[in-house]
């Protein structure tokens, strides 16, 4: 009995989401066909090139023919200390996650400001839970990698919008 009212409950809510136009976001629309990609190679680079892959967005091997131009300037990863507790150990920290970049639109004469993308978050600190909390840091970390790229994506794509 628990089991089907479980099921009804599922298919009722499924039901709602979907007779309201709820849906998944898909991949980003981005405005552009072409993108050719230069400066240094960040820890994002990678990640950033398959989701403009998966946006339908062709990325060039050289700048010719290219509607935008993106310019991987650097990146930059802090970690500070939140609090202390009592005893002078770390209690909390705050991950700092940076990317700087410029663009340059085809036609347009000159680059963009250099733009940054910052991601933050805090994590408590425990020397008992030593593994764990260096696993939860890693975690953390690929979570503001993932936030800064969706973040670049949409300013890409407002991009396109400010020319028109």
């Amino acid at each position: 009995m628990r089991t089907f009212s479980y099921f009804i409950l599922t298919a009722y809510t499924i039901a709602s989401l979907t007779a309201c136009g709820f849906h998944l976001r898909g991949p980003s629309e981005i405005p552009f066909k072409s993108v050719y990609i230069q400066g240094n190679t960040l820890t994002i680079s990678t990640d950033l090139k398959k989701s403009l892959n998966i946006s339908n967005v062709m990325l060039l091997p050289s700048a010719e023919g290219a509607e935008l131009l993106l310019e991987l300037v650097g990146e930059e990863n802090e970690k500070r200390i939140l609090s202390l507790a009592g005893t002078g150990t770390v209690n909390e920290y705050e991950l700092y996650y940076r990317v700087h970049y410029r663009t340059k639109l085809i036609g347009e004469p000159t680059w963009s400001q250099i733009n940054t993308i910052e991601s933050r978050r805090d994590f408590t600190y425990s020397n008992q839970a030593l593994l764990a909390k260096n696993q939860e840091e890693e975690k953390l970390n690929e979570n503001m990698h993932r936030d800064v790229i969706d973040r670049i994506m949409r300013k890409i794509t407002s991009l396109k919008k400010q020319v028109q």
